[in-house]
């Protein structure tokens, strides 16, 4: 960018580092004329999109030149009835990522604060500089007294001050896959201020499997300070759609929708959500194959003699050593796509997307190859 047009921006986005996604698979041949490889950067769902979404999407191609329902009626009725929550509570948005940014740009300011862990989800940083806001960034856990790189809540519940509007809490956490449990979150909320907005941020809710793992949906009608999000771009599988959901009470989901744009999330995407919700049977596969897909992955990496983050996401985070942009490389080399996290606070680290049983195997034997195990 012509650097006297920088100077224009507002300070937050001069120093502004944009977000980095994972390694597109035409890029990767593009580059490296390899063809077949294997995508495990993005924690998407390796199973797709069900039968019934697509042809959900397709009955809308005649009602293209149309807008979608800006106000997306249907889906946040589908949404209440399963939550069990009114359909005021409801707030859409172009992937959970865009629930997140109505967040900072309707409470953050150059003048306020965000608290979030560190080694916590890349958008919380980006959201709060980009706003111009201060970020108080909490040390995680040095496994001492919780799981190495999860987030500490009493040091988060530390780190706000009095001009912290926003805290955000990823459970789990991407990309460590660590979790906090129902005793330890709800002691955050009923000690956190009332006037900072608390937002749990359950992306990757529906593949957790753990019986102290809280539905944080669930205490959104006790607090007005607190919105939860989820998205239908992980285990349901419509990443390339962007659609993601607030719930909060009305007050906050009202404060939430001044500022959204019209029609953030398109026709085709309101449909795919909704014939998503009522597949009950291609959600239960996708949370199986993760299932699955996490056991063999994790024994492969002890049986190479690797260290990995205990994750109750679709991915794991694996120590590969010092020079992980040298195994990063190498491993694109061989057609498999993983993502460094250095950018993280994680050096040494690669996530690995759980994929399908020979995509699974065929990463395994290629970290064997490029580790020399």
């Amino acid at each position: 960018m012509n650097q006297s047009i920088l100077q224009l921006c507002t300070p937050g986005v001069q120093a502004l580092k944009p977000y980095t996604p994972g390694k597109p698979l035409s890029e990767l041949e593009r580059e490296y004329g390899i063809r077949n490889a294997v995508k495990l950067a993005s924690n998407e769902n390796p199973l797709g999109p069900s039968a019934r979404v697509l042809e959900a999407v397709k009955a809308q191609f005649a009602d293209l030149a149309r807008y979608p329902d800006g106000n997306g009626f249907e889906l946040k009725a589908a949404l209440a009835r399963k939550l069990a929550v009114p359909a005021e509570y409801i707030t859409l948005g172009n992937g959970s990522n865009d629930v997140l940014e109505l967040v900072a740009r309707a409470f953050l300011s150059p003048q306020s604060a965000a608290v979030f862990s560190a080694h916590a989800f890349a958008v919380y940083p980006i959201v709060t500089q980009a706003i111009g806001a201060r970020a108080n960034v909490a040390a995680a856990h040095d496994g001492s007294r919780g799981p190495r790189f999860g987030h500490d809540l009493e040091a988060m519940l530390a780190a706000i001050d009095a001009d912290t509007r926003v805290v955000f809490i990823a459970n789990p956490n991407n990309p460590t896959g660590t979790w906090l449990t129902r005793s330890a979150l709800a002691d955050f909320l009923r000690n956190a201020p009332p006037e900072v907005i608390v937002v749990i941020d359950e992306a990757y809710f529906e593949y957790v499997d753990e019986p102290d793992y809280p539905d944080a949906v669930e205490w959104v009608t006790d607090y007005p300070n607190l919105l939860v999000t989820r998205t239908f771009s992980k285990a349901y599988g419509l990443a390339s759609l962007r659609v993601g959901y607030g719930v909060s009470q009305a007050g906050l989901a009202d404060a939430l929708n001044r500022v959204r744009q019209p029609f953030n999330v398109n026709s085709l995407a309101q449909a795919a959500a909704l014939a998503a919700l009522a597949d009950d049977e291609h959600l239960r596969q996708s949370v199986e194959i993760n299932h699955q897909g996490m056991k063999q992955l994790t024994q492969g990496l002890r049986a190479l003699g690797l260290d990995y983050i205990a994750s109750v996401g679709n991915f794991v985070a694996v120590d590969v050593g010092a020079d992980t942009g040298a195994v990063y490389e190498n491993l694109l080399r061989e057609g498999v796509i993983v993502r460094p996290v250095d950018n993280y606070g994680m050096p040494g680290f690669l996530r690995i997307s759980i994929g399908l049983e020979k995509e699974n195997q065929r990463c395994l034997a290629a970290l064997a190859k490029v580790l020399g195990r």
